[in-house]
């Protein structure tokens, strides 16, 4: 009974997710009356079917000296270090007929997929490439995911170790300073066709296609033109990819940063696969940075590859999905579990799309008083689809376990108020979606369809804190909380994204306790503050006053995933943040003005924080599952943090809540307000603390409140009694007469007093 709803789950995913992959920015700017209407494929050509697939080539194993070819053979004459020289063509053949996407994949892109395969297969001794062939494909081996180690990469040479095999990774960043253990590419130490990479696949391997970038810098232009591909399966005894009877020349890159795609002309089977660059650009060296598409073969033998595999038990929908195919899947989490969730949108992105959120909750539509609301935002950079896929995946999950009577589930559910937004940036994600998963590049879609970094779009209310504190204007002009949006901000004129200020009404309208927003290209989670508090300083420790409770909540994520506190992962790009268990104090990574951590915890009671969950932005398709296993524990976990602390209701005399009271606690410079009930929940790590609560026109309370060690937040309530002022004032106007002010009386009084002296 418990996998019931799972299995009904998958069938209704499978009877509704057909829209076609490809859907792309171009007709998503406008709202589909019919959500639940689905387009259907178009048939395939039955020739293009009917046509049989080549076998893949595999090298053969070594007979002895002379059996192959032992390293690059001299090459035919050719101009070196010239991007004009180009690469040796054949004829070109015709189009391939309209086929389904490939896992993963998408069929319009705007990385550079070259046609160097298509071209050669008609010449590779008169064998068709089979477009079934083509459409199936093989995900990548993982250089960019960082499953293939660095020892599974070498080279011929390299310039230095910064510029080693194990930086020829696609979409590596270099490090703030170039020039040192961290740069942007595998560089070769020599400038002649004699250099090359390799991946070693440690097990044999379907290969079918490469994906090259040139060198991650600011201030060198270095990339590799073209280039051959050769295999083996010894490293010693090495086969190039043949045009024909000839070497096939592969087209590289024109610029250094679009990855470009070469599909093998017919798949080559070996556990060895090698880059040997032909031509590069005029004034730069050969460097670049690169994938391997291929399909590991079975190998029920080898335990190493047996043991590492990973596999996942839930019936989850693992794929990506455009921006159609989100609302459909939220429809259908609907219609499994109408009564824990509810779908609504808080806005519109710049191309009109709707901001799509997702409540769970066992009351969805309405704020019970005493529950937290907690919510998880994804895609504020449109390239970074690993936190959007997560979410749906997440709200897919805990509505299944929900169905199937998993207590934690159920009570996670029942006492929380729970809030998804998987995408807020729609308009930056379908420019990725269109590019695809590797052919995107590093930055394709980051930004709002209007240019702006949504992350980095929020007011400033550090600099008004911290300026005010400075002339000891706080709190009498500047509270330390609840500040209020600077004028320039509001203005219609101010750059701002509409998305952004979406979000920004969205927080002011709901009371949210805690909030994770969900990023890409690193592993680590982020806590504020953002930004330094030191001018003339780009990386400073710069911690908030509840820096402890900042702390647990990262390290709550950190520790729970499963590589990001794994002292033997390898670093992603150039940081390691292996010395705070995987969290790092953003300020102290880089510095960032108008952050969401920052201003969140300083305009609203949410503590925020954010999640990088994974080096590669845009995992390949076949990587979904994998990553949310890493990830699963960690989401449950971080929402389960909303019940840390303390939680409380302040009252007046006649039990009435009383709304934007201050609560504040001893020690911590930093208070927080009671919602329109008078329910409020304080965030505080384990221990015992003096807590005050206060209202305009009241007598303030105290009382010492413990918070445990176990989950579950301590309840601490007020009651409040006016003041005698207050009263007055109440009694006053009953009788439509206004208090009198005694000590604007005294001063009229002194001041006519003068007057008649004078």
């Amino acid at each position: 009974m418990a996998r019931r709803g799972a299995a009904a789950l998958v069938l209704a995913l499978a009877l509704l997710a057909v829209a076609p992959a490809g859907v792309g920015a171009r007709g998503a700017g406008v709202e589909d009356p019919a959500d639940d209407v689905q387009e259907t494929w178009s048939l395939e050509p039955s020739y293009a079917r009917l046509e049989p697939e080549p076998e893949p080539f595999s090298p053969p194993l070594p007979a002895g000296p002379g059996a192959g070819e032992r390293g690059p053979r001299p090459p035919q004459p050719r101009p070196p270090k010239k991007a004009t020289a180009k690469p040796k063509k054949a004829p070109k053949r015709e189009k391939l007929a309209p086929q389904t996407p490939r896992p993963g994949k998408n069929n319009s892109r705007k990385g550079v997929r070259t046609k160097s395969s298509e071209k050669a297969a008609s010449d590779d001794q008169g064998t068709p490439l089979a477009r079934d062939a083509v459409r199936e494909g093989c995900p990548p081996l993982g250089l960019e995911t960082l499953k293939i180690t660095d020892f599974q990469l070498h080279a011929s040479t390299s310039k230095r170790y910064g510029l080693g095999a194990h930086r020829g990774r696609l979409n590596i960043q270099a490090g703030i300073n170039e020039n040192d253990f961290y740069d942007g590419a595998w560089c070769a130490g020599r400038n002649d066709l004699h250099q090359w990479i390799e991946v070693d696949a440690r097990r044999l391997t379907k290969f079918t296609g490469v994906i090259t970038q040139g060198r991650n810098s600011l201030w060198l232009s270095d990339w590799v033109t073209s280039y051959k591909v050769m295999v083996s399966n010894d490293s010693h005894t090495w086969v190039t990819v043949k045009n024909g009877s000839g070497d096939m020349i592969f087209e590289g890159n024109s610029e250094k940063e679009i990855p470009v795609l070469n599909e093998l002309p017919v798949p080559m089977v070996a556990r060895y696969i090698r880059i040997n660059p032909q031509s590069w650009f005029d004034n730069g060296s050969i460097c670049l940075r690169m994938e391997i598409l291929g399909c590991p073969l079975p190998d029920p033998n080898n335990y190493y590859h047996r043991r590492n595999e990973m596999t996942t038990t839930d019936d989850l929908d693992f794929k990506h999905h455009n921006y159609k195919a989100m609302r459909q899947l939220m429809k259908v989490v609907n219609e499994m579990c109408p009564n824990i969730t509810r779908i609504y949108n808080i806005g519109k992105s710049h191309q009109g799309l709707k901001l799509y959120a997702v409540e769970i909750s066992d009351h969805p539509g309405e704020h019970e008083v005493g529950e937290p609301e907690f919510h998880y935002i994804a895609g504020a950079h449109g390239n970074e689809v690993l936190g959007r896929e997560l979410m749906l995946l997440l709200m897919q999950f805990l509505c299944q376990e929900y169905l199937a009577g998993n207590l934690r589930i159920v009570r996670l559910v029942e006492e929380t108020r729970i809030h998804i937004l998987p995408s807020l940036n729609p308009d930056g994600y379908e420019k990725a979606y269109e590019g695809g998963s590797e052919l995107g590049g590093w930055s394709l879609g980051r930004w709002t369809h209007d240019g702006i970094d949504i992350n980095n779009n929020f007011p400033d209310l550090n600099t008004l804190l911290w300026e005010a504190e400075d002339r000891q204007n706080v709190p009498r002009k500047v509270p330390n909380h609840y500040i209020a949006i600077p004028e320039w901000f509001l203005s219609e004129n101010a750059t701002v994204a509409v998305e952004t200020r979406a979000v920004i009404a969205w927080m002011e309208k709901i009371p949210f306790v805690l909030g994770g927003n969900l990023q890409g290209g690193e592993l680590v989670v982020a806590y504020p503050y953002d930004m330094v508090r030191s001018l003339w300083k780009t990386q400073e420790h710069t911690p908030t006053p509840d820096d402890h409770v900042f702390r647990w909540l990262a390290y709550s994520y950190a520790s729970t995933h499963r590589l990001m506190t794994d002292a033997r992962r390898r670093v992603c790009h150039t940081e390691d943040f292996q010395k705070e268990d995987g969290t790092v104090n953003g300020a102290s990574w880089h510095t960032v003005a108008g952050s969401l951590n920052d201003f969140s915890y300083l305009h609203t009671n949410c503590f925020e924080l954010s999640i990088y969950v994974g080096c590669d932005k845009y995992p390949h398709e076949s990587e979904l599952p994998e990553e949310w296993e890493n990830n699963r524990e960690s989401l449950i976990v971080f929402m389960e943090q909303v019940h840390r602390g303390i939680k409380g209701l302040v009252r007046d005399l006649h039990g009435k809540g009383i709304p934007n009271a201050v609560i504040s606690v001893e020690g911590v410079n930093h208070d927080i307000r009671t919602a329109s009930d008078g329910d409020y929940w304080r965030l505080l790590n384990p221990g015992e603390y003096v807590v005050t609560a206060k209202a305009e026109g009241f007598t303030s309370s105290t009382k010492n409140c413990m918070v445990g060690y176990d989950m579950g937040a301590t309840q601490c309530d007020f009651t409040l009694s006016k003041t005698n002022l207050a009263r007055i004032r109440e009694i006053m106007e009953k009788f439509g007469k206004q208090p009198v002010s005694l000590p604007a009386r005294r001063l009229k009084l002194r001041g006519r007093k003068r007057r008649q002296r004078g």
